[in-house]
């Protein structure tokens, strides 16, 4: 992804839609303080330095629309960072609250408290068009934690009921997240 053509996959999207994309979802591969942290899980993917995911060239997927970030509570005020160096404005925040099969929170890792949930920020640029729908769309997330780094059906159905029809990106994507209506890159597709 260090070196993904972000500009061209935007001019290539315009060309055949003469439009950008709608929503953008990234899920960044956060480089932890510590590689083998002692409560949670391990990661078990490539992870990218703060500088590295900033300098990807993100603003040039939109002009007019909404960025869904993923972030666990130590990296909050990088993605606040991110939101700024790439046009964004913060306009909200998605819960979700991870489940077992047994339908009891999952606590994960954290420095202060065990977590068992993790955050959906949401920014804004430029006037995204949304559905009166969204006014219906509840900020909490309750859905079983399934394979490492996928994230619940739900939030995609969120999205796509705040923007029906919109187009939809989704960075740093995995198989296991692959949605029909969506362009998904990642290094592991």
């Amino acid at each position: 992804m260090l070196t993904f053509d972000f500009f061209a996959l935007a001019q290539f999207h315009k060309q055949i839609t003469d439009s950008l994309f709608d929503v953008v979802m990234i899920d960044p591969p956060w480089k932890l303080s510590s590689p083998d942290p002692t409560r949670g899980v391990t990661i078990a993917y490539e992870t990218m330095s703060d500088a590295q995911i900033s300098g990807l060239n993100i603003s040039c997927l939109q002009d007019n629309g909404y960025l869904f970030i993923w972030t666990i509570n130590s990296k909050f005020k990088d993605c606040f960072k991110l939101m700024t160096i790439w046009g964004y404005e913060f306009c909200d925040e998605i819960c979700w609250a991870k489940e077992s099969l047994k339908g009891k929170l999952i606590k994960g890792n954290g420095f202060y408290l065990q977590h068992a949930k993790e955050s959906c920020l949401i920014g804004k640029k430029g006037n995204p068009r949304k559905s009166e729908k969204g006014k219906e769309i509840g900020d909490c997330i309750f859905s079983k934690r399934r394979g490492q780094s996928q994230k619940p059906d739900e939030i995609y159905e969120m999205i796509e009921t705040l923007v029906p029809d919109g187009y939809y990106l989704e960075i740093f994507g995995r198989r296991n997240n692959l949605r029909n209506s969506w362009i998904t890159i990642g290094n592991e597709l």
